[in-house]
């Protein structure tokens, strides 16, 4: 099966995105936060901890899974013109769309488990300092790769391509 050749974009937009992507999430996590707390009537934030990151965690994979489902895009990738297709420059299914939100998580997963085997997940300077390492470091995997894609839409056999809005006619 051979790759189409759809433009891909740069990694600095990619990251531009996730980070828009981040600021909108605060917003969604946020709303969901909330309503766990008042569903489970949760009164201080150890109450139900890992409860509410189960909880947040299934939020963004339905938001996710469901963004990429039906047009490729979230609002982040839709502001920077970023799609994600298949090898095939098809949509996602819901399967594969879940498989890519899990698989996404290779992004924190190796700096927050060398946080938690060194024994500094009570240092909130040592969490961020490694998140940004590892976050930078992921990026940087991608110039490895011929189409500069990251490694989970490798593993998922998907691609993020430009998807620039059609030219409005007067």
């Amino acid at each position: 099966m051979n790759e189409p050749q759809l433009p891909p974009p740069g990694i600095g937009r990619r990251m531009a995105s996730f980070v828009y992507e981040g600021l909108l999430l605060f917003g969604v996590l946020f709303v969901a936060g909330y309503l766990y707390s008042a569903l489970t009537q949760q009164r201080n934030a150890m109450q139900g901890q890992h409860g509410l990151q189960a909880f947040l965690f299934l939020v963004l994979g339905i938001y996710f899974s469901w963004f990429w489902s039906h047009g490729g895009q979230t609002v982040a990738m839709k502001a920077w013109h970023l799609r994600v297709v298949d090898l095939d420059g098809q949509p996602l299914g819901q399967g594969r769309a879940a498989l890519r939100y899990l698989l996404s998580w290779l992004w924190f997963m190796p700096a927050l488990a060398s946080v938690y085997l060194l024994g500094l997940n009570h240092s909130t300077g040592a969490i961020f300092g490694s998140l940004i390492a590892g976050v930078l470091g992921y990026a940087l995997l991608a110039r490895l790769h011929p189409r500069r894609q990251f490694l989970h839409d490798v593993i998922c056999r998907t691609q993020l391509i430009t998807q620039r809005p059609p030219v409005r006619r007067p």
